[in-house]
């Protein structure tokens, strides 16, 4: 099959995939790998192979891009101890910590001759970076706490980088390169660094270009180019192209988005990227699944399944180590956040790229892909699966639990009670029905709609999740409306081409204005115990 076609094929399937997750309320991005991984056991086409060209040629740098566009960092900044405390010396700590547990188990199983701590050390470094996307849209759907799934997303961002330094460094290692502390230090320094420069440097010149320009195709293609732009110069001199295209994305997104582009060019460039990130994001799960091999993995399950106990064990030390030196600090975490983290961090694409990426002739390769493939299938339906039971098991939705359902019947009753008043209404001007039949009904849907307005109003009381969620709804529909009767009237000739724009540009400012609104709404929950809020 054509690669094109193969291509169309992918999005066919992945369109098909997230309508039926939607219907049934399945976490999409599993049942994407589910699908993968079903697709390559009947292998009904050839799809295109995950490689490194593909993921850090077309799809890295979009998906880095668009998640670092949209992190507000303001929220970053204040919580920047937590995120680079695991992205940097949390990442290298969890390593080391997964390296020591593997190596003596799998010696301890005799399963594999010659398998040694350098092994490990290569295994648990293409391991360690963590891929958020399958639980950050479940965190919002749950209504979780949003300082946490700013933890969560900024922590990705950072640690695949690092990850990817770190696995330069050990592979360079074990292909028997001098190793010591202070030049991997510093050559991680310089990596790393000289990734940041560029991709601030990329930012800036791309934020200046944006304001002298005042066109949203233009301004689209601008962020495209610092985008891949920020990644390929990085990698074209031997640094870090994901902490480029993460800083050029931050610069961006809470930079040049707010300074240099107009709310038109804005909404449509916001829009572009949703659009561009679902995309990327489907193609890469799908091919996470087709890419696996279920009977060498099943061969193999007994490496896997002690890779993946290490791998989820260095996780929970660390993080809680980190929770625990962060208790001094004004960015501590609740304890059951702790948790929420650990098991959160599923492992994704970059680390079967880095794995496929090893020379062919590389000692134990064919056992370090299959213990990567294992883990991070696992991870992904696994631990994917069951984030959400956690959350709800360890409260941290609690607010949600308690209140949302009777919120919600409290809407629908009150929806149902007005439809009714409005139906009385009707009858009373046509006078289909006495009048004296007719007062007495009314009297009591207003007495019933008044006690259900009462217990919305106590309910917001509790959360202003509600308030904001109401707000958010009719601020939608207005737009949408307000949006429909401009086209509406363009279509029909009522207004010329230039008051039509005008018009469109004044509405998305004000959409513009909406998103600046919710981004800025507190992080902290009403529900939040004092010490969560002084956090």
């Amino acid at each position: 099959m054509h690669f094109e076609s193969a291509f169309v094929l992918l999005f066919s399937i992945a369109t098909a995939v997230a309508i039926a997750a939607r219907y049934f309320k399945f976490p999409y991005t599993v049942a994407l790998v589910l699908a993968g991984l079903g697709l390559g056991v009947v292998h009904i086409f050839e799809p295109p192979h995950l490689t490194k060209e593909l993921l850090f040629a077309v799809l890295l740098p979009g998906l880095l891009f668009e998640a670092a566009f949209h992190v507000d960092f303001r929220k970053f900044w204040k919580n920047k101890l937590t995120i680079t405390s695991l992205a940097i010396p949390g990442v290298v700590a969890s390593m080391g910590l997964t390296a020591l547990l593997l190596s003596p188990a799998m010696k301890g199983m005799n399963y594999l001759e010659g398998f040694g701590l350098i092994h490990a050390m290569v295994f648990a470094s293409l391991i360690v970076s963590t891929d958020p996307i399958a639980v950050v849209g479940l965190f919002k759907a749950l209504g979780a706490p949003k300082r946490l799934a700013i933890l969560v997303e900024g922590e990705s961002l950072l640690n695949d980088g690092t990850a990817v330094v770190l696995f330069m460094l050990v592979v360079s290692v074990a292909n028997g390169e001098k190793f010591t502390v202070g030049g991997a230090t510093w050559d991680f320094i310089k990596i790393a660094g000289m990734g940041v420069v560029i991709g601030a440097a990329v930012g800036f010149v791309v934020a200046q270009v944006m304001q002298r320009v005042d066109d949203a195709m233009v301004e689209i293609t601008l962020t495209m180019i610092a985008a891949y732009g920020s990644f390929v110069v990085a990698e074209h001199f031997h640094y870090s192209g994901v902490i480029a295209t993460v800083v050029a994305g931050m610069l961006c997104g809470n930079w040049a988005a707010r300074l240099s582009m107009s709310p038109t060019t804005r909404v449509a460039v916001e829009s572009f990227w949703e659009y561009l990130a679902f995309a990327l994001n489907s193609v890469v799960f799908l091919l996470i699944g087709l890419e696996v091999e279920l009977t060498s993995l099943l061969a193999s399950w007994q490496p896997i399944l002690l890779a993946y106990v290490a791998v989820l064990v260095g996780r929970a030390v660390v993080v809680y180590g980190v929770s625990g030196l962060l208790r001094f600090t004004s960015e501590r975490l609740p304890w059951s956040w702790s948790a929420v983290l650990t098991w959160s961090g599923l492992r994704g694409a970059v680390s079967m790229v880095l794995v496929l990426g090893l020379p062919a002739d590389f000692a134990h390769r064919e056992m370090l892909v299959n213990m990567t493939f294992g883990v991070v299938v696992l991870s992904i339906i696994f631990q994917g699966l069951t984030v959400a039971p956690l959350l709800k098991r360890l409260g941290i939705t609690g607010i949600k639990d308690i209140y949302q359902e009777k919120y919600e019947l409290a809407r629908g009753r009150l929806g149902a009670i007005h439809a009714a008043i409005a139906s009385l209404e009707a009858m009373r001007r046509s006078r289909e029905i006495p009048v004296d039949v007719l007062e007495p009904m009314e009297r009591d849907y207003q007495e019933k709609a008044l006690a259900v307005e009462q217990e919305l109003a106590a309910l917001k009381q509790q959360s202003t999740r509600f308030h904001e969620e109401e707000h958010q709804e009719a601020a939608r529909r207005v737009l949408i409306v307000e949006k429909d009767a401009l086209f509406d009237a363009y279509q029909k000739g009522t207004l010329n081409k230039e008051v039509f724009e005008h018009l469109c540009a004044e509405l998305d400012e004000r959409i513009a204005k909406t998103k600046d609104a919710e981004a800025h709404v507190p992080m902290e929950d009403a529900h939040a115990t004092p010490k969560a809020l002084a956090s």
